[in-house]
């Protein structure tokens, strides 16, 4: 895993320009932390940070072959298979790398070999003899790839960093990207908060040349019919489990695992463990200190037991080394770790103190290894959030998590934000058109029943809306330590697959993600195959609250010096610094506040121009 950038340039000799193209490197060191290096041509630079993991001896980047020179970030598990047909047809390697496999597929099979890949990846490759950039993204956006249009070309990154060291690019807010960040939603227009800067989608690639920017998908779900009875979708589930688990636990570097207890994890554990005959598989959890007995399922809905025990008995069950990381307040509170996170991001978007554990998470992982095993996706894939199950939520015209919230009486992340920067961003307009768009973009299956046909929406939504924020936070946090964090659940060819098994197969009996749980029976003890939702642990400590609180009232009272003063609706943000407001708390309730804490802190580090919102 590795960090890219580069500049286009067909109106200028971008030779001259390599301090701004090191610039732009070096601000990818953190995901790249072992290696780096630019490649400059007249109308084209390439930078690369490099995290090494397959073949730390090899795969120096950018990478030429040929015509083809390569900036890359990620994983293609099948580069073996690749590797062995492109050998076939002539071709000879000089590194045992997946990098030297995704450059001569390009020299070989020109464009069309994106869809040939299977991986996590975000690259670029300048072709030397056409003067043509191409740049992709994997087709569920695990790793992020963003570009910034010029008059005469492109600049591009794996972070908005990369692209914001170059001088043409512009720091001014985007009003439409603004109100995605309000709802803690990606934009699928590809709009970022910085006007001009855009995102690639997943399931996109772009080529640039003299003529412009074209941009093409690639990929997208489809509607098939599911021929397969219930025993055979079973064994598929398993089959295509145990492909994915093996393929993914390929690594030159020391390569642990995230357990949770819950049954996602659990089950990548254990086919980890039964893959991995050569050392001792190594886990790792989150602790909340002092907390760790104590749920809030009534305040969300969705955190309803206590991970310990569930651990306790997976480690026990498949013989894993087991560290819990254990985090206090203090740490989430930490002005400089907040920082890091923030500048992780390089936007305001967050998850709060989720995204804060995580990183202090991810900081104790990268002490023990470089590559680790997540299992996120599996909610997404497989069915397994309560508002599947919710016919009220279903009702509501719109996200079906946020109708989830909207039920529970939870107040909106804008909710702190003025009337004024609510109207100017068209935010409650873009609420019910985000999700209308969403429902237009589902694929349909003639025959299908009325309740397959909402469930396919609903799981629409949930994998191309909901799990972009999670997968962006995985890899955002990971990456800032120069960590690779692996989603098997996010294998596209599980999703094909799982996209098309009806409902009724996907739960049965009253019991949510059925299928991977049949699919796992002989893996793991049955009360942890048995155990309910539970999601990634918030902190319950009322400090953290007090701390946002404080941070609050610093922004009243200093008045002009805090530029978010002159967008929020003061006398709501003066009711939860009294404590006055009627939401009270909770792990939901308390991200408004986080949201303006955030959006805050986000202007003043990146100098943003926010004129446009007043």
């Amino acid at each position: 895993m590795c960090g890219i950038t580069g500049w286009v340039d067909f109106g200028a000799d971008l030779r001259s320009q390599r301090a701004t193209v090191e610039a732009m490197t070096e601000t990818m060191a953190l995901r790249g932390p072992d290696d780096g290096a630019v490649w400059l041509s007249p109308h084209a630079a390439l930078g690369h940070r490099r995290l090494a993991v397959i073949d730390p001896a090899g795969g120096a980047q950018p990478m030429v072959r040929g015509a083809a020179v390569l900036t890359y970030s990620g994983e293609v598990y099948n580069f073996r298979e690749l590797r062995a047909e492109l050998e076939g047809k002539g071709h000879r390697f000089t590194t045992n790398s997946d990098t030297e496999v995704v450059a001569v597929a390009y020299t070989e099979w020109g464009e069309d070999f994106v869809s040939r890949l299977n991986g996590m990846f975000g690259f670029a490759i300048w072709d030397t003899e056409k003067e043509e950039l191409l740049l992709v993204r994997d087709r569920v956006g695990v790793k992020p790839v963003y570009y910034y249009p010029t008059d005469q070309g492109i600049l591009f990154g794996s972070e908005p960093k990369a692209i914001l060291a170059n001088p043409a690019a512009r720091r001014v807010v985007n009003p439409d990207g603004f109100a995605s960040f309000l709802m803690l939603q990606a934009n699928m227009a590809g709009t970022t908060l910085f006007d001009g800067m855009r995102e690639l989608q997943p399931g996109e690639y772009l080529k640039v040349s003299r003529n412009g920017i074209d941009k093409r998908r690639y990929w997208r779900l489809e509607a098939r019919p599911h021929e397969d009875d219930l025993d055979t979708t079973v064994a598929k589930v398993r089959s295509l489990m145990e492909d994915i688990v093996e393929r993914q636990l390929v690594s030159d570097v020391p390569l642990g695992m995230l357990l949770s207890g819950g049954v996602d994890s659990s089950v990548l554990t254990a086919l980890a463990a039964r893959a991995n005959t050569k050392d001792v598989l190594h886990s790792f959890s989150i602790d909340f200190v002092g907390y760790s007995d104590s749920f809030d399922s009534a305040a969300d809905g969705l955190r309803t037991t206590e991970d310990g025990p569930f651990i306790e008995q997976v480690v026990k069950h498949v013989g894993c080394l087991h560290e819990s990381v254990a985090v206090d307040t203090r740490g989430l509170s930490d002005p400089d770790v907040r920082r890091q996170v923030l500048g992780a991001w390089d936007l305001p978007n967050h998850l709060g103190d989720m995204d804060v554990s995580l990183y202090l998470l991810f900081r104790a992982v990268r002490e023990h290894c470089t590559v680790a095993i997540s299992g996120e996706g599996a909610d997404e894939v497989f069915g397994g959030y309560p508002w599947v199950d919710d016919q009220k939520v279903l009702d509501i015209p719109i996200y079906p998590w946020m109708a989830f919230q909207v039920l529970r009486g939870t107040p909106g992340p804008f909710s702190l934000f003025s009337s004024d920067v609510i109207e100017r961003t068209g935010m409650m307009e873009r609420l019910g058109g985000m999700y209308n768009e969403g429902l237009a973009e589902v694929p349909r299956l003639d025959g299908e029943t009325p309740e397959d046909a909402r469930m396919r929406e609903v799981n629409y939504l949930d994998l191309t809306r909901f799990m972009r924020a999670l997968l962006d936070r995985k890899d955002r946090m990971s990456m800032a330590l120069g960590l690779e964090v692996r989603v098997p659940f996010c294998d596209h060819r599980l999703i094909e697959y799982m996209f098309n098994v009806p409902w009724s197969m996907k739960k049965r009996n009253g019991t949510g993600k059925w299928l991977l749980r049949s699919a796992a029976g002989d893996l793991l003890p049955e009360s942890v195959l048995q155990r309910p939702k539970s999601a990634f642990p918030a902190t319950l400590d009322t400090g953290y609250d007090d701390m946002l609180r404080t941070g609050l009232k610093r922004i009243l009272d200093n008045g002009d010096d805090e530029p978010i003063r002159p967008l929020i609706n003061a006398e709501a943000a003066q009711e939860v610094v009294d404590g006055t407001d009627s939401a009270g708390g909770g792990t939901w309730n308390r991200l408004r506040t986080e949201s303006l804490l955030r959006a805050n802190a986000w202007i003043k580090e990146y100098q943003v121009d926010v004129s446009p919102l007043y």
